[in-house]
């Protein structure tokens, strides 16, 4: 790996893939770093079991063919030890990336929210299934419960049956007049009709949502508000997705403004910081249409071709009005933030209660007095139910970015006393 690009590329999903394709016409050294061992991000997620979609493929076989871009797998990003100089790991090595300009797709994550039994083996998130289904986990004739909202639940379920998962259940939170609402609007985007045909929905109810999960040593079944009353349902795995929020961590690292939860952007998707763009959901959930223009512009913006970068604008406007509807269709009822008990684990890595966090007046006075926020995760899970379940800012980040080898934390800390 070099030591100095011209760019830098934070994320190989379809905005980090296609903003180094717009970014390359420069020929100027780009480089992408992604933490997965396959490119494609959350969206287009690699595999020994995924079929990528074409789209996916034709875009990956371009950046391979691109001479002056570096794709390189299994980089973390761990601080921000000077301007411009980025510390990373890969392969075991600490090093100090040198760079110009730096482009943030880091795409996003999804919400998994706190109630009874969630922290039973077999209970995952609903695009946790999914990659762990891509990547190898056998479920064939497993019986599956798929809760939340929005699109991800259909995704998830349409992995698990290719798979030859029974899908028993899918509890979509949000009303059965919002989803009608939400189908008849969707004309305006053709491409999401094709994708909702192949979606399977025979298993699909609105307003319904998990209560409870039971089982001994791993899930066994499911308690289910329905609007037909409650149900319980048997399963051997359950699937919870909230919505996508956004990974910040590297913006917020740099220093760039983050609105409302999102990386704050301009017309040209730069950021608050001259020189640092960001694209795909760390700037709002929107899809892989969206993800996909917003790199495009920030690649050319990159490398001041600010022309074709306003030829896409029309195009991320129409995309946008997509991402305003799933926001809108798609927000979290109040039921769904009660559900967690005062017994309920409200931090799966260390075990703190919600009774122990309630005590607390904002998320800084939790992290002192309790080890919430503390594990291997970093917080990542319970720091977004924090600021969704309470309201608390929990944006700003600390280094190192993740658990860390001894030798880079010493570089990091030497560098930093300079």
């Amino acid at each position: 790996m070099k030591t100095h690009y011209h760019i830098i590329i934070i994320g190989a999903g379809p905005a980090g893939l296609n903003a180094a394709i717009s970014a390359a016409q420069s020929a100027q050294s780009i480089a992408i770093f992604d933490d997965n061992i396959f490119a494609g991000g959350q969206i287009w997620r690699n595999g020994p079991r995924a079929k990528l979609p074409l789209i996916a493929q034709k875009t990956q076989a371009i950046v391979a063919d691109l001479p002056h871009v570096d794709l390189i797998q299994s980089v973390k990003v761990i601080a921000a030890i000077q301007p411009k100089i980025l510390l990373v790991e890969h392969l075991g090595q600490s090093l100090q990336i040198h760079y110009d300009k730096i482009i943030i797709c880091t795409g996003g994550r999804e919400l998994f929210l706190p109630f009874p039994g969630w922290t039973l083996p077999g209970v995952t998130g609903a695009g946790a299934l999914q990659a762990l289904i891509k990547a190898g986990l056998d479920v064939k004739n497993k019986k599956i419960v798929i809760s939340g909202t929005g699109p991800l639940l259909l995704a998830s379920a349409q992995t698990a049956k290719k798979a030859g998962a029974h899908v028993v259940f899918i509890a979509e939170q949000t009303p059965y007049k919002q989803i009608k609402n939400f189908a008849f609007q969707l004309w305006r985007w053709p491409k999401k009709i094709l994708q909702a045909i192949f979606m399977p929905i025979i298993s699909y109810h609105t307003d319904s949502f998990v209560i409870e999960a039971q089982g001994n040593h791993a899930i066994q079944s499911v308690t289910i508000h329905t609007p037909k009353g409650i149900k319980t349902i048997d399963c051997d795995y359950l699937a919870c997705g909230y919505g996508i929020i956004a990974n910040t961590q590297v913006a917020s690292l740099l220093g760039a403004n983050i609105k409302e939860t999102v990386v704050h952007v301009d017309e040209m998707q730069q950021t608050s910081l001259e020189g640092v763009f960001a694209a795909g959901e760390c700037t709002g959930f929107g899809g892989s249409e969206l993800s996909i223009v917003e790199g495009q512009i920030a690649g050319y913006a990159a490398i001041g071709d600010t022309q074709r970068a306003q030829q896409l604008f029309a195009q991320r406007a129409h995309d946008q009005k997509f991402s305003h509807l799933l926001k809108t269709t798609f927000a979290l009822r109040a039921e769904v933030k009660r559900l967690a008990t005062s017994e309920t684990i409200f931090c799966r890595c260390e075990d703190v209660t919600l009774a122990q966090v309630i005590q607390h007046k904002d998320w800084y006075d939790t992290k002192l007095q309790t080890r919430c926020g503390m594990g291997a995760c970093q917080g990542r899970i319970c720091a977004a139910s924090a600021t969704c379940l309470f309201g608390w800012d929990t944006v700003k980040t600390k280094v190192p970015l993740s658990p860390i080898r001894t030798k880079s934390l010493i570089e990091m800390l030497t560098q930093q006393s300079k």
